[in-house]
């Protein structure tokens, strides 16, 4: 069974997205965090991670 996608409550920088999609696809968090600074420089990163921000509902 997958890992549904949430924002935990720990392991968390800012708001848990990196943490959330690290663990649901099962790769490392600083892997996913990388990407994400990577995108930013090409300005699409911080989009992103608002809207997953709002869209992923937090850990329960």
């Amino acid at each position: 069974m997958t890992r549904p996608l949430v924002r935990p409550r720990g392991r968390k920088m800012i708001a848990g997205v990196c943490a959330g999609l690290a663990q649901r696809f099962g790769v490392s968090t600083g892997l996913v965090r990388i990407g994400f600074v990577l995108f930013g420089l090409f300005g699409v990163g911080e989009l992103a991670y608002i809207v997953l921000w709002i869209m992923i509902p937090k850990e329960r």
